[in-house]
C-alpha cells in the first residue's frame, strides 16, 4: 500500500492507496517543526480509528510532495522509520514524465508539476489549472498526442483568499478577522458584510480576469480546471473555470510513482 503526502503551506493530506483505490485521506496543519514521531503517532491514531484493522505495518511504499522545504526531513525520516522504506521525493531525481518549458524547470513548484500530470490522465487538450490554497496559481499546461503526455507551459502566482483577509485585518486596526463566505449581494450594508464581498467578488473578479487575459494570449482553447482547499467555494460563482476536481494532486502522485516504482 502507498502513502501519499501532498504539503501545502496551510494543510498537509495524507492519503492511502491500496492499489486500486483510495482507501483514506486525512488533513492536518502544516508545521514544519513536527517531527517524524509526531506524524507516527498522529497516524497511528487515525489508522486505529478506521477500525479495519489496517496498520502502518501494511504500507510498503511512499511518496512525498512538499513546498515546505523545512519539512521535507522529517517526512522522510517518518517514511524511513516508520515504513522502513525510502520515500520518492518530488523534485529529487524523480521522473515525473512532463516537459518543463520555463527556463529554469527548478523553479517550477512540485504541486504545480503533480498538478499537471493529474489533469492530464483526465482532461484533453490545453488546460488552465486554478488552484486555490494559500497562493492562488494558475499554470498552463498543452496536451499531448496521448493521454498522460504534455508539457508545463509556465503561469502565474496570486495571494490566496485566505491571505487577503488576513492582511486586512493585520493591517486595519478596525477591521476584524472574518470567515470566508459568498454573500449574497456586492453591496456590504456593514464592516463584516462589507469584507466579505470584497474579497470573495473581488476574488472572483481576479480569476476571471485572469482567466480571460491567460486565454486571449494563449490563443488556443483551453478547458480551466479549479482545484485546491478553497476551490469549491467558487463552485457556482463563475462561468470561468469549467471543472472542478479535488484529485488532481493526488491522482498525479499515484502516477509518479507507478511511473517511477514500476507497478
Amino acid at each position: 500500500m502507498l502513502l501519499a503526502i501532498e504539503q501545502g503551506n496551510t494543510n498537509t493530506l495524507f492519503a492511502v492507496h491500496d492499489g486500486e483505490a483510495w482507501i483514506a485521506q486525512w488533513r492536518t496543519a502544516t508545521d514544519a517543526m513536527r517531527t517524524a514521531d509526531e506524524y507516527a503517532v498522529w497516524l497511528h491514531q487515525l489508522f486505529e480509528m478506521r477500525g479495519t484493522g489496517l496498520t502502518m505495518a501494511d504500507l510498503d511504499g511512499c511518496i512525498i510532495s512538499s513546498v515546505v522545504p523545512q519539512s521535507i526531513f522529517n517526512l522522510r525520516n517518518l517514511a524511513r522509520r516508520y515504513i522502513n522504506v525510502e520515500p520518492l521525493v518530488i523534485g529529487e531525481n524523480v521522473d515525473l514524465g512532463i516537459e518543463v518549458r520555463i527556463p529554469k524547470p527548478s523553479e517550477a513548484g512540485a504541486d504545480r508539476l503533480v498538478n499537471a500530470i493529474g489533469a492530464l490522465l483526465v482532461y484533453e487538450g490545453d488546460l488552465l489549472l486554478i488552484d486555490s490554497g494559500t497562493a492562488t496559481t494558475f499554470d498552463v499546461v498543452s496536451g499531448g498526442a496521448e493521454p498522460g503526455q504534455g508539457a508545463f507551459e509556465g503561469g502565474l502566482i496570486a495571494p490566496g483568499i485566505n491571505l487577503s483577509l488576513q492582511a486586512l485585518h493585520e493591517a486595519a486596526a478596525k477591521l476584524p478577522r472574518i470567515a470566508i463566505q459568498r454573500p449574497d449581494v456586492v453591496i456590504g450594508r456593514d464592516t463584516v458584510t462589507s469584507m466579505q464581498s470584497g474579497v470573495f467578488w473581488g476574488y472572483i473578479a481576479l480569476i476571471e480576469g485572469l482567466v480571460d487575459r491567460i486565454k486571449t494570449e494563449w490563443g488556443k482553447p483551453m478547458t480551466v480546471i479549479g482545484t485546491g482547499g478553497v476551490a469549491s467555494l467558487f463552485e457556482g460563482a463563475t462561468h470561468s473555470i469549467d471543472r472542478f476536481d479535488p484529485d488532481l494532486t493526488i491522482r498525479g502522485l499515484l502516477e509518479i510513482w507507478r511511473r517511477n516504482s514500476h507497478l
